[in-house]
């Protein structure tokens, strides 16, 4: 008897957070370059190949929630209501998440380690960009949608790269001030005041086009 898709799924999902989990805790424990992809398998009780069938780089059981985030920009944008503008929208969704306590915006302990694995990797810096830049496109393309234009038009492309560059700023500067005072609402004060005033900016260079 086959065993119904649904089954399957749900434990191919719980796989693959065994494996992100195993991942992690040898990550916290000893940073992510010396980790093999060898000791990851044997924590999680899976085969080398298994967890490349789940994670092509071992990077991306660093950063298992990319996905996550990029359905989260183009949900918030194409589900937006009519009468607010896209960069609103995104104001909003920044707003939304801090409120949630979402993972991508932990300002705490650990959040504090993940940020200084990065810091202690190189591979994990260039694969961050790499996801920003990954981001920058998404939002990119959901802007374009959200007015009715190709993926190539330029206003879309400048929003959407000012918007994550704000983003990226917002979160930089969050960090550091919640690793000077530890204080998470201080942090996330600091994160949103940036974002509101970037929004401010990226709305003046907007005028004049759907997105504003």
């Amino acid at each position: 008897m086959s065993i119904p898709s649904d089954r399957r799924s749900r434990k191919r999902l719980a796989t693959r957070q065994e494996i992100s989990n195993a991942a992690t805790r040898l990550f916290w424990a000893r940073g992510f370059d010396p980790v093999t992809v060898d000791e990851i398998a044997e924590a999680a009780d899976v085969g080398r190949m298994t967890v490349f069938n789940h994670f092509p780089r071992k990077e991306d059981m660093f950063f298992d929630r990319e996905e996550e985030g990029s359905e989260t920009l183009r949900k918030a944008l194409r589900q937006r209501d009519p009468r607010v503008t896209p960069i609103e929208t995104l104001r909003l969704l920044s707003h939304r998440l801090v409120a949630e306590q979402s993972p991508y915006l932990s300002f705490t302990a650990e959040g504090q380690r993940f940020i200084t694995t990065i810091e202690g990797s190189e591979t994990l810096k260039a694969r961050a960009r790499a996801i920003r830049d990954e981001l920058s496109q998404v939002v990119t393309v959901a802007l374009a949608e959200c007015a009715g234009r190709e993926f190539t038009d330029s206003a879309a492309h400048l929003a959407a790269n000012l918007f994550m560059a704000t983003w990226t700023v917002a979160f930089i500067q969050a960090h550091q001030a919640f690793r000077q005072k530890a204080d998470a609402e201080e942090a996330k004060a600091l994160f949103l005041a940036i974002v509101d005033q970037g929004i401010i900016g990226l709305k003046a260079a907007m005028a004049g086009t759907p997105y504003a």
